[in-house]
């Protein structure tokens, strides 16, 4: 029987659309500065829990541990993870305390219910966000997966909508192949699969292809990992000057937003594995289960009905069973199917795919605000990071609590 959709009030002060991390993140920060928020707010996701894509991602990947450390999660007291993990301290690893990802749920989930948050999530996903401008109260109509609509008076996006990069040559590809047979890693569910004899072809050089290899290889595979450049070592993903104003300073002095984003590329560098990942691949390496190809891309792979034919830029060939793309994803503000509308009427000046937001992560003109990657030119290059959710956070939130802040209210004075 289909549980019937929840009855929405016609009006909402304010709609989240997505209950991810930053999602969390913001629900905690809005409700420690102010309490009287709780009941204010609707979030909408369509599993209908917080945190649901994020924990199914870590587990399909068989991720052990975060890679960040211990401070950055949704709560706002930085050390709230530590006190809660006391009497869990074999679930930090090496070498900065990163949580391991069961602790790391068990925390959110303990967040979720000292905010009491449990029921807040509404189980429909949001199909349009339709503009109402008014020259008093603008507000959004958000139009949900089954039918119903709800008028919010601020919306916040905080999907983390990306776009899957795909390489130039997947789409010259003219034979017919099974679909698990060449996928992008974020449709890899490790747990289903049984790879023995199998040769598996990972394109990538982050640490998704990383944990990719590792557990092909520990289902009896062999792996080939091919990287267009040297493999990258790195603790994070990016500096960790980036996390505070000895980096961020001179990035939001820089008012050339060009600048700004080349930026944000220069600090992310491409995908780079963890030391201790690094490590774990050269084991493999010397056991003769990996091979590490360095400068090296495919030109073309045909399927040839049982495995792959692959032609590398180094002149060699070889044949795969499946094919595996951890070329990661890419942030642009106009192949997102729910600002549309938004960016119809309210055009706002975009460089590279990201858009130019006003200092609160508003779309200028419009209470419609952006958590994630997409708000990564006035947040820096750690924007889509647990760290980003909480920078964000502390951007959005004096624009929902402090009513002068309101468009509404500029508008009317």
């Amino acid at each position: 029987m289909e549980e019937t959709p929840p009855s929405l009030p016609a009006k909402t002060d304010l709609a989240i659309i997505g209950a991810g991390p930053h999602a969390l993140t913001l629900v905690t920060h809005l409700l420690q500065k102010r309490q009287t928020m709780w009941g204010k707010f609707l979030v909408f996701d369509k599993s209908g829990r917080w945190m649901s894509r994020w924990q199914n991602q870590f587990a399909a990947l068989e991720i052990p541990h975060l890679r960040s450390p211990a401070v950055h999660h949704p709560d706002p007291n930085p050390f709230a993870l530590r006190k809660f993990a006391e009497s869990r301290p074999h679930e930090f690893f090496p070498p900065y305390d990163l949580p391991g990802t069961r602790l790391f749920n068990d925390f959110c989930q303990d967040v979720i219910r000292r905010y009491s948050l449990q029921q807040q999530v509404i189980p429909l996903g949001v199909t349009r966000i339709e503009p109402l401008p008014h020259l008093f109260r603008p507000s959004l109509r958000l139009w949900l997966q089954d039918g119903q609509s709800i008028i919010a008076r601020r919306v916040v996006l905080a999907t983390g909508s990306s776009k899957l990069q795909l390489p130039d040559w997947v789409n010259q590809i003219t034979s017919r192949y099974p679909e698990h047979k060449l996928c992008h890693s974020s449709s890899v569910d490790l747990r289903k699969l049984w790879l023995t004899s199998e040769r598996v072809l990972i394109v990538g050089g982050g640490l998704t292809s990383g944990h990719l290899a590792v557990g092909a290889i520990s289902r009896g595979a062999k792996v080939d990992l091919m990287i267009r450049r040297h493999l990258q070592e790195k603790l994070f993903d990016a500096e960790p000057g980036w996390l505070g104003p000895k980096y961020l300073k001179g990035f939001f002095a820089e008012q050339d937003y060009q600048k700004r984003f080349d930026t944000i590329l220069q600090a992310r560098n491409g995908g780079s594995m963890t030391p201790a990942m690094g490590m774990q691949l050269r084991r493999e390496v010397r056991s003769g289960n990996l091979r590490i190809n360095e400068n090296c891309q495919v030109v073309m792979a045909q399927w040839m009905g049982e495995k792959w034919r692959v032609q590398c830029s180094d002149g060699s060939q070889h044949e795969y069973s499946r094919i595996w793309l951890s070329t990661g994803t890419k942030f642009d503000v106009t192949s997102e199917a729910l600002l549309q509308e938004v960016l119809e009427v309210y055009p706002i000046k975009i460089v590279n795919g990201l858009p130019v937001l006003d200092e609160y992560l508003r779309v200028p003109g419009c209470e419609l605000f952006l958590m994630g990657g997409l708000a990564a030119l006035q947040v820096g290059p750690t924007a889509r990071n647990l760290s980003g959710a909480r920078m964000a956070s502390e951007k959005i939130v004096p624009a929902i609590v402090k009513p002068s802040m309101a468009l509404s209210q500029l508008r009317s004075a």
